[in-house]
């Protein structure tokens, strides 16, 4: 079954096992409908937990999962990633992709040339920031149409132009 990650659990909340994540997609009412989640406890290894209750704060999330009681046990999920299987995803509008359709795509300039690779994402408020890493040097790019000129997920391939400055 495939997965993508939802977010992180970033520490405990409360006596009863609550548990805080920080979300990395758009909260919205889906997760209203949670009935389970996947937490990675050691590296690859995915265990399922059934949801007893979910409340959305934002980018927060506050969980209370079936079989973990206490503050005890919650504790030892804290740096935990949380996962969703893949077909809960929603579908995007045209031309606008998830963080991990973007990190590790190629990026080449219009004239073909190697730039680097995407590295990271993260959010301004105005519009995302890509982190490309190349041989030489780390470039941010604004995720704007000037310049990101063409992204193709399927190719993992990123086409910019280099506005002055960057």
């Amino acid at each position: 079954m495939d997965l993508f990650a939802i977010g992180e659990i970033v520490k405990t909340r409360g006596l009863r096992g609550c548990l805080k994540v920080l979300c990395y997609v758009e909260t919205n009412n889906t997760f209203a409908e949670l009935k389970f989640v996947y937490i990675e406890i050691s590296s690859g290894q995915k265990n399922r937990f059934g949801l007893r209750k979910i409340d959305v704060s934002g980018k927060i999330l506050f969980l209370e999962l079936e079989g973990i009681p206490n503050v005890e046990s919650a504790q030892a999920l804290v740096g935990c990633k949380v996962f969703l299987p893949e077909d809960m995803q929603e579908k995007l509008p045209e031309g606008e992709y998830y963080w991990r359709d973007i990190i590790g795509l190629d990026v080449y300039n219009e004239d073909d040339k190697y730039i680097g690779k995407i590295e990271s994402v993260f959010p301004t408020g105005s519009n995302d920031v890509y982190v490309c890493k190349g041989e030489e040097r780390e470039i941010l790019l604004p995720a704007i149409a000037d310049v990101i000129r063409k992204i193709d997920v399927n190719r993992r391939v990123m086409i910019i132009r280099l506005l002055e400055g960057l």
